[in-house]
């Protein structure tokens, strides 16, 4: 049964600056999939979660990658959420709805949108990753080791269902005029996905597909908010939906790469570097409007219907792991603004800086 998986998330509102969003508001999203979706047949199940202060919504339907419609549905929910967010007062309502009006598509208006439209395998396994004071770059290390290096995934070396690899699309994410990608398999093409992918802010995976099935494994978010507002309103929080088991990486081999707490781009006014730390399911955020964080909920899912999640990063081995990058994080933030621990001027255009920048330029003077 051919299945799509649409999972749409965006900063709607949020309880005291960046920490988390209302109850009431995320009750006021998950009522209108509710009322306007599951009770009409436009989804088949859904569920609604927060990471930081970033709402999903997670849907199931029959209908197809962007469809136009259950676009709408996340939107219109989005919305009606804003609306509430500023009833509360709270911070940031309707902060990632860029654009005024819905126009059959949410990609390019703000939210993060991953999509996975497949065949549904008689078990069918995934995980659902929320990231958030992050870009979508943050997927692309975890993704690289987890589905081309036999150090993370075993079943590279062990399965035959993994003995020819995986190919990767690539995005350039700064060129905004059309997509720009680059298709490159591995193990074949292995350094050059590593050459692209060592530049978080400009390249980054868009999908994956299995090279001995044909299947679609992965799918991330690859929106730039910069891009599209033309000044910074906030870190592009992206999203990504990965198969497990069978002749995919199993649910471990992905999860592994997390255990590292790489530095990604983010943090405070999404300016600075961090390590991305794995959280429990609705977790806030916190120091320094961070750290980066990244939830991973693992489903199960028959003919569409969704089990209740299992929450990958609530389990005691990643309490070590949290302790190991909030070290990380303090250390590099006894660095300050100094060097790699603010990201470079071509992450900071859009920031005050800039502005500040140019006037001190008009101040020097050349000696001859």
């Amino acid at each position: 049964m051919k299945i799509t998986i649409s999972v749409i998330k965006a900063d709607i509102g949020s309880i005291g600056g960046h920490i988390k969003p209302s109850q009431k508001l995320k009750d006021s999203v998950r009522d209108f999939i509710q009322e306007n979706g599951l009770k009409k047949g436009l989804v088949i199940d859904s569920y609604i979660s927060s990471t930081g202060d970033d709402i999903a919504i997670l849907m199931t339907h029959t209908r197809g990658k962007s469809n136009s419609e259950i676009h709408k549905l996340a939107w219109d929910s989005f919305v009606a959420g804003t609306a509430v967010a500023k009833s509360q007062g709270l911070y940031g309502a309707g902060q990632d709805l860029l654009k005024d009006a819905f126009s059959g598509n949410v990609r390019g208006m703000g939210p993060a949108v991953a999509e996975l439209e497949i065949e549904e395998r008689p078990n069918e396994s995934f995980l659902f990753f929320a990231a958030d004071k992050t870009d979508p770059g943050a997927y692309s290390l975890p993704l690289y080791l987890s589905f081309a290096d036999p150090m993370h995934n075993a079943g590279l070396l062990l399965s035959p269902g993994m003995s020819k690899g995986f190919k990767f699309t690539i995005m350039d994410v700064e060129h905004v005029d059309a997509d720009r990608v680059i298709e490159l398999s591995a193990p074949e093409n292995l350094y050059d996905i590593a050459a692209l992918l060592r530049d978080n802010q400009r390249f980054v995976i868009e999908s994956i597909h299995s090279k001995n099935t044909g299947e679609l494994a992965v799918a991330v978010s690859t929106t730039r908010l910069h891009n599209i507002a033309g000044k910074y309103t906030g870190k592009d929080d992206p999203v990504c939906l990965v198969r497990v088991q069978g002749s995919f990486p199993a649910t471990g081999e992905v999860l592994s790469p997390y255990g590292i707490g790489h530095y990604v781009a983010g943090f405070m006014r999404g300016s600075h570097t961090g390590p991305l730390m794995p959280v429990k399911s609705n977790s806030p955020i916190s120091f320094f409007d961070g750290p980066p964080v990244v939830s991973a909920q693992a489903f199960s899912m028959r003919e569409g219907v969704l089990t209740e999640p299992a929450d990958a990063f609530d389990q005691p081995f990643w309490d070590y792991v949290r302790n190991m990058v909030s070290q990380k994080a303090i250390e590099m933030r006894r660095q300050g603004f100094s060097g790699c621990a603010m990201l470079p001027y071509s992450e900071l255009e859009y920031g005050g800086i800039v502005e500040k920048l140019k006037e001190l330029d008009k101040k020097f003077i050349v000696r001859r």
